[in-house]
């Protein structure tokens, strides 16, 4: 391996093979080098390499100005995440997430705190995001020994949502819309059966997690579509008819209010949910 870039003293970036960049760490591994020197593997503590070149120039970037031990906690994190997420985790949490922890810890550090106005909702609607967000806070403290406020919990959970998606759709600003949405598709279905969801069910939580991703979807305009359902489908409207007449309800409000008219097979899969998480009501 050679040094094809010098990020900081304890981070390099080096060429395999003439073209492969990978992000190396240690301590001291950068002193006295310069481009094109090997390096003593020896020294090599972590090595890196995102799947997504974008996302590794962004991150080579990053660790120009945050020290790397900031990568360290942003993966050790990422680690526990993947064992509890649903879904994979898209590489530019790397950098949404080093970046956060970092800006947060410099603020708290200020005395400067900012109020997380969805932790409720956040709470509610992520609730397994959100406990990673909670461990998130413990790995913060065993590494930098200073404890952020339950509210950063709330804003790590949004990076992990939005990290289970198949495409860079990380503006964190939009998740307040998402969340609005979910909340209004459970009162549609709650009036439509006359009924209150208890919020510790199982069932209730599979059913917002379908919400969640369904919302995801919708707005990242990545409609689902599977022409094999169809036939499933004209089962599903005989069989579960009330759920069906209450997601046609769900596809009627969501025309109306984000001009998106949702697929058969989106329908198919939400009167499935809302069938599953009625009945245990």
């Amino acid at each position: 391996m050679k040094v094809g870039k010098i990020l900081n003293n304890n981070v390099i970036v080096v060429f395999e093979n003439g073209k492969t960049e990978k992000i190396v760490m240690g301590r001291g591994i950068a002193f006295g080098k310069k481009v094109g020197d090997a390096i003593d593997e020896e020294k090599i503590d972590k090595t890196f390499l995102l799947e997504n070149t974008d996302n590794n120039s962004k991150l080579q970037q990053l660790l120009k100005d945050i020290p790397s031990e900031y990568l360290n906690t942003t993966e050790k994190i990422i680690e526990y995440a993947k064992t509890k997420a649903e879904r994979k985790l898209n590489d530019f949490l790397y950098i949404t997430l080093m970046d956060h922890i970092y800006m947060a810890i410099v603020r708290t550090k200020d005395g400067v705190n900012i109020k997380n106005m969805m932790l409720w909702d956040i709470k509610k609607f992520y609730k397994d995001e959100y406990n990673i967000g909670l461990k998130a806070l413990d790995i913060i403290e065993e590494d930098f020994n200073i404890r952020l406020p339950e509210d950063e919990a709330g804003f790590i959970a949004l990076h992990i949502v939005n990290a289970q998606t198949n495409t860079d759709f990380n503006c964190i600003n939009e998740m307040g819309d998402i969340t609005k949405l979910i909340q209004k598709i459970v009162i549609i279905v709650e009036r439509h059966f006359n009924i209150k969801f208890n919020e510790d069910s199982v069932y209730y939580n599979r059913f917002l997690t379908h919400l969640k991703f369904f919302a995801l979807r919708l707005f990242q305009k990545n409609i689902y579509n599977d022409k094999e359902d169809e036939d499933l489908l004209s089962v599903v409207k005989l069989k579960y008819k009330d759920a069906y007449e209450c997601t046609l309800k769900i596809a009627e409000y969501i025309l109306l209010s984000y001009s998106y008219d949702i697929s058969d097979e989106e329908k198919l899969y939400l009167t499935i949910h809302i069938e599953k998480a009625k009945r245990r009501e």
